[in-house]
């Protein structure tokens, strides 16, 4: 599958799900926020919000301070 992941095109994505994509990113889920399409991605739906060819993904790291860190 194509993915734009944080900007860069990834054209060997064999995820399906939004948590399958981070293990195979080798992201640990709890402190991410996870965007497709423009749609922020809740926590709860990482297992089961299935990702389409050509989806747009960005995901962002929280870090000490109250700040985000692009990934």
């Amino acid at each position: 599958m194509r993915l734009t992941i944080n900007g860069e095109l990834a054209d060997t994505i064999r995820a399906a799900t939004v948590l399958e994509l981070l293990d195979e990113l080798k992201i640990a889920p709890g402190r991410v926020a996870v965007e497709v399409n423009l749609k922020v991605v809740r926590k709860a739906e990482y297992g089961t919000y299935r990702l389409r060819d050509g989806d747009t993904v960005e995901i962002v790291n929280f870090v000490g301070g109250g700040g985000w860190r692009w990934l």
